[in-house]
């Protein structure tokens, strides 16, 4: 029999043991994570695996591109202050996408594709509408459900115009946080009025689902900052809630310089926001969706939450049951059931490359059996708060979840292993446990809350 889950909705206080959440771990939006990608592993695989690939695939296409360079912010983007530079990048991920969509044979079919950076809207409108075209010709993606990600402070009447007539019911919008101080201290200055206008036009255009992401953990956060910042969030009306905490390394972030470290929250302090966030918004109607995320009870990603349907990959907790992801873009990463590979990081040898007419996966892991097993263990953990054991991991798990099973965070009936309502902020660290890979944690990951 299984324990109760962490989806039982329960808003009391969190237990807190700092001594189970010292150890940094991955968000697991891969398993295994990109920090076990090795280079024997690259674009001749991925040939060798997209054209036997059938049935449904998402694509992800990456815009390594912003118009302002926020300082918390480690994803793979550059200033798009150079616009040859831009222009180039384009034309290169034009000859990507036809590269690669004449080799996806005619039984698969186009589900949802997902566009991010960076921020999308750092490219002209009209550069996407090209982008769009050319995804429909070489992928054959007829009526795909379409997301996109927005940086409020450079969105235009006319990128809303392009959301509407490309038909994008998808948006998530980078907010992080309301307070003005708290903007300042990371970079990232957007009036309310401006989130407040682009949602307004994000509605007008026809988009059903909008996500806000916001942080915890920041330069000089208190609880009542963040109280506040949920609070506008949802006057504003958003769909979802990704509520993430803020994570500190500037040994492989060099941006993250810029922020005052002794101005952060300390773990501790971290933890109760966690907590506080999650009351708020589950108390407000929300449904908690795995660890970090909520959404409104009609929103699909809720819905399969409810379901038992959810999700997780390089995007997060999502709705999307296709088994095969194919990323388009620098620093992009294709996730197959048997495969992982990551094109080349670098703007200039990735355009270098694609000049050459040469498809641009430089890393990446082959996905043993174990490894299939392994993963599916912690999807289901994170996703469901529950997962069945094969009999070889019913030991090794008695073994290394005793701390959190003796302070009943987590259960092991069997072969169940459950996270409990009150073991929901150690999710990441319970299914850290089912993980033979973790090594040099405190450089390589982010903080467990």
């Amino acid at each position: 029999m299984k324990g109760r889950p962490f989806h039982a909705n329960s808003t009391r206080m969190w237990p807190y043991y700092p001594e189970l959440l010292a150890i940094p771990v991955p968000r697991y939006t891969s398993f295994p994570t990109a920090a076990e990608f090795r280079e024997d592993v690259g674009a001749a695989d991925f040939a060798e695996v997209i054209e036997g690939t059938t049935g449904d695939v998402s694509l992800y296409v990456h815009i390594p591109f912003c118009e302002k360079i926020c300082w918390y912010c480690g994803c793979n983007t550059s200033a798009a202050n150079r616009t040859e530079r831009v222009s180039n990048y384009l034309d290169s991920l034009h000859r990507e996408i036809a590269l690669v969509g004449d080799r996806l044979p005619n039984a698969a079919k186009i589900s949802q594709i997902a566009f991010g950076g960076g921020s999308p809207n750092a490219i002209p409108p009209l550069e996407f509408v090209r982008l769009m075209d050319a995804l429909t010709v070489h992928f054959g993606a007829a009526e795909p459900t379409i997301s996109i990600e927005v940086d409020p402070r450079t969105f235009s009447r006319d990128w809303a115009a392009v959301i509407e007539a490309v038909g994008i019911e998808r948006v998530s919008l980078g907010v992080q946080t309301f307070t003005p101080a708290i903007q300042e201290a990371i970079g990232r200055v957007q009036p309310f009025d401006l989130i407040a206008d682009t949602t307004a036009m994000l509605r007008a255009a026809g988009v059903s689902s909008l996500n806000f992401d916001l942080m915890y953990g920041l330069p000089g956060q208190s609880l009542a900052d963040l109280e506040e910042t949920l609070e506008r969030t949802m006057a504003l009306g958003a769909d979802r809630v990704a509520l993430f905490g803020y994570a500190h390394v500037p040994h492989i972030v060099p941006r993250q310089k810029r922020i005052d470290a002794s101005a952060l929250p300390d773990l501790k302090q971290r933890f109760e926001m966690a907590a506080a966030g999650y009351d708020q918004l589950v108390a407000s109607g929300y449904v908690p969706v795995g660890f970090d995320h909520f959404a409104r009870p009609e929103d699909p990603l809720a819905k399969a939450a409810r379901e038992g349907a959810l999700r997780r990959n390089f995007q997060g907790f999502t709705e999307d049951q296709a088994p095969v992801l194919v990323g388009l873009g620098a620093s992009a990463i294709s996730s197959f059931p048997d495969l992982l590979v990551q094109n080349e990081k670098n703007p200039g040898r990735y355009r270098m490359m694609l000049s050459q007419d040469r498809l641009t996966g430089s890393r990446g892991v082959r996905r043993l059996p174990t490894d299939r097993e392994r993963g599916a263990v912690i999807e289901q953990l994170l996703c469901h708060g529950s997962a069945r054991l094969d009999q070889n991991l019913v030991e090794e798990a008695a073994t290394h979840l005793a701390p959190f099973v003796e302070r009943g965070l987590a259960a092991i009936d069997r072969d169940w292993c459950t996270v409990l309502p009150e073991g929901l902020p150690y999710a990441r660290s319970i299914a850290a446990q089912f993980d033979p890979y973790r090594q040099d944690s405190l450089r390589r990951f982010s903080s467990a809350v």
